[in-house]
């Protein structure tokens, strides 16, 4: 038998104390008037579910429907708006008045009586571990967590939907939410004054939740925890099964499906009394909640900022992020205030960097840059682990490699970073580049693509012919190009990330330039001036040519890996393509004096 929400409340509230109630005790509990709950008791008593004030047997089981029967606690997420601490671990295991968020809210639900908890993981999965022996939780792996929103870690657990909580580790409520027993399912909501960019919701009839609109004004917002009964999961679960299975919606929360099917399923909106249920997503957010989170935060990201600068942390603030990926990982951050306030960028290397890069090579190359002049950023890095601290840029725009100005301040800085007389420790050539990236290609089987093997054989020929130019091998940068430019307000420049800087042919800059900068030949030709500052000779110019080849070539079968593992590179590996193919034969014909049938036939 179905209970009305009255006597929903009245039973749910016996069940939940101990002792005999008065009646305004239970209307104190169940939030309803004295009269109500005198007429429910009355009702409860001729129905058999109370007897002498206490709940009978049948009330107890009239209330088994409406039982909790688990909670998921999603953890899968990166985070990154809470950078830098979410580099070093999940947000969900932050410490912040005293106790981790996760473990909070775990000891919260068991306090209901809810004691079947799933938490699922992904990003730093193995921190989340040690959950499983100290509070009985069952641990579930996303391995999509950072390809996939919310949306997958729900669908891994669909089969566990029911009576569920369905929880995000970060949240932190300041009195316990749950219950042992819930009426219907539902979402928390908090009331926002004014302009919000949240999640606003419209409710009809008995606060079903009838329309979701991201931002809005003076509106209930969606924060916090929701709550599945056993209905809404049985109408969802197939809607979520299909939307995941659709590609479009990778990017999707669980919220964005549920908003577009409010027609279809029933879910209320619980209002919460203001600032009750608190979601952290930036560092600055948790410093105002807990004033001192940052002086007590375990981290060694705020220890090498303190090192480097000589700041206090409490002085550290405006956290953002710049960059965010599974390789280097970057955020803005600020020391002081007012007129002494200066901004920063720490960059944090990601799992896996140090078999990737030569940190040595990389700072040797950043101090090089500068003492040059060519780098105005760079302030310490770590050579062992491999994190940076930089000066922020405000306002700081890319090169134009399409501007004359630009183009000419580029290739002067570049002839400077190649005449300086030092040396790294590493070296870079792009055809063996090249020829490693076939290696692995091949691993996986012929390669049959019409054209390859006549374009390769024509680079390895073109290479003995460049070698014999007799151009020096120096210092280069090896990932020159537009992007790694910053051009201040006062029109200062600077040349950053030298974590592939090593010695090369004194032409790879410029192919890289050329090749990922997309010049025509004319601006190439152009470039070709300002690096030499004259007309270039023969020579000069075939031979630096050779490098748009090579540097389109092995960018070209570079794609080629990329694609064969599965990534996209879209359209760089026609780009890559075209350099190679379409210079290849104008420039072999400049060091074997035939000149191509495609250049005859245009003269």
């Amino acid at each position: 038998m179905a209970l009305s929400r009255s006597m929903f409340k009245v039973l749910a509230a016996l069940a939940q104390s101990d002792a005999r109630m008065t009646q305004r005790q239970l209307s104190a509990a169940s939030g309803l008037s004295l009269g109500t709950v005198n007429s429910v008791l009355h009702d409860a008593e001729e129905a058999g579910l109370v007897e002498d004030g206490l709940l009978s047997i049948d009330g107890l089981k009239s209330l088994k429907p409406y039982e909790v029967g688990n909670a998921i606690i999603m953890a899968a997420g990166l985070s990154s708006r809470l950078a830098p601490i979410s580099y070093e671990k999940p947000k969900g295991l932050l410490r912040v008045r005293g106790e981790v968020l996760i473990e909070r809210q775990i000891r919260q639900l068991q306090e209901a009586g809810v004691t079947d908890i799933t938490v699922v993981v992904g990003y730093k999965k193995e921190y989340f571990f040690y959950l499983a022996s100290k509070f009985g939780v069952h641990i579930k792996v996303n391995p999509q967590y950072a390809t996939r929103n919310n949306n997958y870690t729900l669908w891994l657990v669909r089969d566990r939907l029911d009576n569920t909580y369905v929880c995000s580790s970060d949240d932190y409520f300041e009195e316990n939410p749950f219950e042992h027993y819930v009426y219907e399912a539902y979402y928390a909501t908090q009331y926002v004054s004014g302009h919000t960019d949240e999640w606003c919701v419209s409710t009809g009839s008995g606060g079903r939740i009838t329309e979701v609109s991201v931002g809005g004004a003076d509106a209930w917002t969606m924060l916090g925890h929701a709550y599945f009964d056993r209905a809404f999961s049985t109408a969802f679960v197939p809607i979520l099964d299909a939307a995941v299975r659709k590609l479009e919606t990778a990017d999707m929360l669980w919220e964005d499906i549920f908003r577009s099917h409010t027609n279809e399923l029933r879910m209320v909106a619980r209002h919460y009394p203001g600032a009750s249920i608190h979601e952290f997503d930036t560092l600055d957010q948790v410093s105002g909640f807990d004033p001192a989170f940052i002086e007590n935060v375990d981290s060694n990201i705020f220890e090498n900022i303190v090192s480097v600068l000589g700041c206090e942390k409490s002085q550290i603030h405006s956290f953002y992020p710049l960059k965010q990926g599974l390789t280097n990982l970057s955020c803005h951050f600020s020391v002081g205030e007012g007129a002494d306030e200066r901004e920063y960028v720490y960059r944090h290397p990601g799992l896996g960097t140090e078999k990737m890069v030569d940190r040595a090579a990389e700072e040797a190359g950043l101090r090089l840059a500068r003492d040059l002049g060519l780098d105005n950023t760079f302030i310490y890095e770590d050579q062992r682990q491999g994190w940076k601290i930089s000066r922020f840029v405000s306002n700081a725009r890319p090169l134009d490699p399409h501007d004359h100005v630009q183009l000419k301040r580029a290739m002067e800085m570049c002839r400077k970073l190649h005449e300086s007389g030092a040396t790294l420790s590493r070296s870079f050539d792009f055809v063996e580049e090249g020829l490693g990236y076939e290696r692995l290609l091949a691993e996986r089987g012929p390669i049959e693509i019409p054209g390859y093997n006549e374009l390769k054989e024509k680079v390895l020929r073109l290479k003995e012919l460049a070698e014999k130019d007799g151009f020096p091998c120096c210092v280069s940068h090896n990932d020159f190009f537009y992007l790694n430019f910053l051009i201040d307000e006062q029109d200062e420049y600077s040349l950053i990330d030298w974590e592939y800087a090593g010695m090369s042919d004194e032409a790879s800059d410029f192919g890289t330039f050329t090749v990922c900068c997309e010049l025509s030949n004319a601006e190439a030709e152009e470039a070709l001036r300002d690096y030499f500052g004259h007309t270039p000779t023969i020579r000069e110019r075939r031979h630096f040519w050779s490098y748009v080849v090579f540097a389109g070539w092995c960018w070209y079968v570079w794609s080629l890996e990329k694609e064969v593992e599965g990534d996209n590179v879209g359209e760089w590996l026609l780009i890559y393509y075209r350099y190679a193919q379409d210079n290849v034969d104008r420039v072999l014909s400049w060091y074997e004096g035939v000149e191509p049938r495609g250049e005859r036939e245009a003269s």
